[in-house]
């Protein structure tokens, strides 16, 4: 049964903003009193759950609301430097012109998403942004209501476990990207049903018509 709605996260899948990640993360943690990120730390993150980043670095659950949203102001002052990924509005526009619904669920905010979308942007028929970092499966839940699609006709793509953690708590399909911040190997021992290792793959196993699993040699 081919997907009728995909929904997106937004940096590490579509944006490159790992780069932007890097610089500021020590300016972040500096000013929220949480461990710096060293180099040699970087690895092992990437291939920790998002629970485990949080404790190995030290950062309070209370302290995460206020994080964010200065994170979102950082990487709002930031857009015009965090392009998009190669490929991207080729993708979205296949999968839209083959009658797929796009949604976008992120931890930014919908200004920053937009402006970092551009003309991509108008290719989505849903945003639901400012994501808490484990409220997806909230926001996913809203989107497939809205979109009117039944779960078994929805794939969530992201970059992170905690994309993965969210499509399996909602009970839809979960397509993991191996160009973001998470190591492929950490997605791929949380078994998604498709690993897409380049950009085209993905409207090649989303839209309509599309058959088999992707990239799990």
């Amino acid at each position: 049964m081919p997907f009728s709605l995909a929904i997106f996260d937004l940096d590490g899948t579509l944006a490159d903003s790992f780069p932007w990640f890097l610089r500021t993360i020590n300016d972040i943690a500096d000013r929220f009193s949480f461990r710096r990120v060293s180099d040699e730390d970087i690895d092992s993150l990437r291939h920790a759950s998002t629970r485990e980043i949080l404790s190995r670095l030290e950062v309070p659950l209370w302290k995460l609301p206020a994080i964010a949203r200065h994170a979102r102001r950082l990487k709002g002052e930031a857009a015009a430097e965090i392009a998009l990924f190669a490929g991207v509005e080729t993708m979205l526009r296949t999968l839209a012109e083959n009658g797929v619904q796009l949604a976008l669920v992120t931890s930014d905010s919908e200004t920053n998403a937009r402006e970092k979308l551009g003309a991509a942007a108008a290719l989505f028929q849903h945003f639901d942004c400012s994501a808490s970092i484990f409220g997806k499966p909230a926001k996913f839940r809203r989107v497939i209501r809205r979109a009117g699609v039944q779960p078994d006709r929805v794939i969530a793509i992201g970059d992170e476990v905690r994309d993965i953690e969210a499509a399996h708590a909602v009970g839809i399909a979960c397509g993991a990207v191996c160009w973001g911040y998470a190591a492929p190997a950490a997605l791929r021992a949380l078994g998604p049903d498709h690993v897409f290792e380049r950009m085209d793959e993905i409207a090649d196993a989303v839209r309509p018509g599309a058959v088999g699993r992707i990239g799990e040699a």
